[in-house]
């Protein structure tokens, strides 16, 4: 809870002080929401009962000495409970677990109505205050904030460190940090255009200048992001608690597990994604988990679990919900969607199985047939799919029926800057956001590959699948350029769960953007998500990859349209889905590696290259980056740079070291099944294979690290051929 700027007390120093005391209740609640669940699986944690003892004391205090007398009487009642339970004279249970949680939500209300000005709820919450006396037996007068308990006694000789600590720690106000992150934006969009000239321009001295400017520019991003950045166990902290009341009020057990709290997200991504998220785990408990007696019947542990796992992958957060209940039955959803009249019978004979388990983000869809205060309404993924899309991410779901469900999502990790690809349509030029791209490819019909006609719609084959194709030029009614050669670009994109290819007239380079949003007099446009200033000054769209897929016809009703789906090609041990980078090292040689662990792509002049022990390095965000020429290390000599004094370097990092790999120019960033040739002759290269119809080496960068020098600690993983 924010607390908005609507206090009117008649003294500023008094509203800084109630605005300072709704700030830490509010945190001190949120966390005392996941301490009291994890209480009642250890009721005799002396440590926890005392960290919940004093946030209630604390709260109790300063309300009385602020005059808030309600909010006062209800936190001393809750006082003498946690008292009695700290000194082992009652025992939790869950009926003064949920009374005691009451209490927290009473104080949660009485806190939003001080916040609006207007005190004290008029509810005092009596009947919770009594029955916490009832339980707690307080016979005594409320305790004077002065009068501390020797559990939470201020100690004479404070602790330095924290001291310390709250010393170097303020409060920023968040409007102060985006203006501040928009002035960020306007320094990387100069810096943008300051690259373009001295590239144009190939002067040496401008080169090296912008690229100092280029790493400060980094370095003051990367910091005023960080101010920005929040653990995603702030919204995570309420989780226990929806288990916990779900649990109770379904008769089942259930418990949650949280993996990767410490995961970070942009302030704005965290508030946008915390509805999707409860609601995504709320499906989990009542949908998933099977009640008691089912459970032991199926041979399964009563008690259900629920895993929420986050962790950063390729520029984006992923998060998991997962649970191991009775996951979700393909034909139950087509013949639902059939009752409901979303599809025809027809239709869903013809559906895959995973193109039934897109149904559950139809509007309207639901298979509970009894409407409950938890579902039953049809309204809930649909919303959830939507609200992740505007913020640039995407939601799935993979089942296995009868063990598991797992709702994945993709988040970025933060709107202000964003990665796209540039592309041009009717000589106009369009960003698409990163997190929708998976590949790009071409068709050349003098090759046999060009566009063919199913029903009328274009698609083309990819990988044994037909992609359905949208040409961008027909959409935005432009003239399309056409190619000597015939050559057709696409541009491979995933949207509402949908893969389909763009077609372009011609693609360009990967930039980091600053995002401005459209005027209000376009936001009735759904194809577009904002634009942007280009390096040259113009500008140019950003495309919304959701909005255009609904637009064109490619995501829609599924009772319009099947998906152009076939049983995959068998892949065997040597064939494995990989996001691979393509980079050249000559005119002819081509390389690919892993991205598993590639952070960033940059352009360092050659003038920027010192030497450190026997080893090329540069200085990168305050850091001494040691270089990888992977031209040397594959035995093909020195190649001269494509650009001008100019070097393209991949920045490689695992846990122990971070290495600059040296290529001649990056080809592109794929994911697809790779049919490799082992090599057994040359050490750190895998095999080959063929990628966008051109051999391909596929390095094994773990291997090459640890091969040369002693001072490139070893990588954690690379691509190893499969056994």
């Amino acid at each position: 809870m924010t607390p908005a700027n609507v206090l009117p007390p008649e003294d500023d120093q008094d509203a800084e002080i109630i605005r300072e005391f709704l700030i830490e209740s509010s945190e001190a609640l949120d966390q005392m929401d996941s301490n009291f669940v994890a209480l009642e699986q250890s009721p005799h944690d002396t440590e926890l009962l005392a960290t919940i003892f004093r946030a209630i004391h604390t709260i109790k205090g300063t309300s009385g000495l602020l005059g808030f007398k309600k909010l006062e009487a209800l936190a001393h009642a809750g006082e003498g409970v946690l008292s009695r339970l700290r000194d082992g004279t009652l025992d939790l249970d869950a009926e003064i677990t949920g009374t005691v949680l009451l209490m927290v939500d009473g104080i949660r209300q009485m806190l939003v109505s001080i916040e609006s000005g207007h005190s004290d709820l008029a509810d005092d919450c009596a009947a919770i205050r009594s029955r916490l006396l009832e339980i707690g037996m307080v016979a005594r007068p409320p305790v004077l904030a002065t009068d501390l308990p020797v559990p939470s006694a201020v100690p004479a000789h404070p602790d330095s460190a924290n001291l310390h600590l709250a010393d170097n720690t303020v409060r920023v106000d968040v409007n102060l940090l985006d203006r501040v992150m928009n002035l960020v934006g306007e320094l990387v969009l100069a810096r943008n255009q300051l690259q373009q000239v001295g590239r144009a321009e190939e002067h040496a001295t401008l080169l090296q200048v912008t690229q100092r400017l280029n790493l400060i520019t980094q370095e003051l991003q990367e910091g005023v992001m960080k101010t920005r950045m929040q653990p995603i166990a702030n919204i995570w902290g309420k989780f226990p608690r929806v288990i916990r009341d779900l649990a109770a009020a379904s008769g089942k057990q259930i418990g949650i597990w949280l993996e990767g709290k410490d995961t970070e997200l942009d302030k704005t991504i965290i508030e946008a994604i915390r509805d999707p998220l409860t609601h995504a785990l709320r499906n989990s408990a009542d949908h998933g988990i099977e009640l008691p007696a089912v459970r032991i019947r199926l041979g399964k542990p009563v008690e259900g679990r629920v895993v929420i796992r986050a962790f950063h992958e390729g520029g984006q957060v992923n998060i998991e919900i997962s649970d191991d209940g009775g996951g979700i039955d393909p034909a139950v959803l087509k013949r639902k969607a059939v009752e409901r009249g979303l599809v025809d019978s027809d239709t869903a004979s013809r559906m895959t199985d995973r193109a039934a388990l897109d149904l559950v983000f139809l509007p309207g869809f639901t298979t509970v047939d009894q409407v409950t205060n938890v579902s039953g309404r049809g309204v809930g993924m649909d919303v959830v799919r939507t609200n992740i899309e505007k913020i640039g991410g995407s939601v799935e779901i993979n089942s296995r029926l009868g063990e598991s469900t797992t709702v994945r999502f993709r988040i970025p990790l933060t709107l202000a800057v964003i990665p796209v690809l540039i592309v041009t349509a009717g000589k106009n030029r369009y960003a698409i956001p990163q997190p929708n791209l998976l590949e790009l490819m071409r068709l050349n019909p003098v090759t046999g590959r060009g566009v063919e006609w199913v029903h009328g719609a274009p698609v083309c084959r990819l990988r044994g699948n037909l992609l359905p194709l949208v040409f961008l030029t027909q959409v935005l009614h432009l003239p399309a350029a056409t190619t000597g050669d015939g050559t057709i670009s696409i541009v491979v994109l995933r949207a509402n769960g949908r893969v389909f290819g763009l077609v372009v007239d011609s693609i360009h380079d990967t930039q980091e953007i600053v995002v401005k949003p459209l005027g209000k007099h376009l936001n009735n446009l759904p194809i577009f998500a904002g634009a942007t200033i280009m390096g040259d000054g113009l500008v140019a769209l950003i495309l919304d990859i959701a909005g255009l897929a609904q637009a064109s016809g490619v995501v829609g009703n599924p009772g319009e349209r099947v998906r152009s789906e076939t049983v995959p090609t068998t892949v065997t041990p040597r064939q494995r889905s990989h996001r691979l980078l393509i980079a050249g090292l000559d005119e002819r040689h081509r390389i690919a590696f892993s991205l598993d662990h590639v952070t960033r792509l940059e352009e360092f002049a050659e003038s920027a290259i010192e030497w450190s022990d026997g080893r090329e390095v540069v200085q990168y965000g305050g850091r001494i980056l040691p270089l990888l020429r992977l031209a040397d290390v594959l035995g093909l000599g020195s190649v001269p740079p494509r650009q001008l004094g100019m070097m393209t370097v991949a920045v490689y990092r695992d846990p122990a070291q971070e290495v600059g790999l040296v290529v001649n120019r990056i080809v592109d960033i794929v994911e697809e099944v790779v049919a490799i040739q082992p090599s057994r002759s040359r050490p750190g290269i895998v095999g080959s294979t063929v990628i966008q119809q051109q051999v391909t080496d596929v390095l094994d960068l773990r291997t090459i690290i640890q091969m040369h020098g002693p001072s490139l600690a070893t990588a954690t993983i690379g691509l190893k051929e499969s056994a």
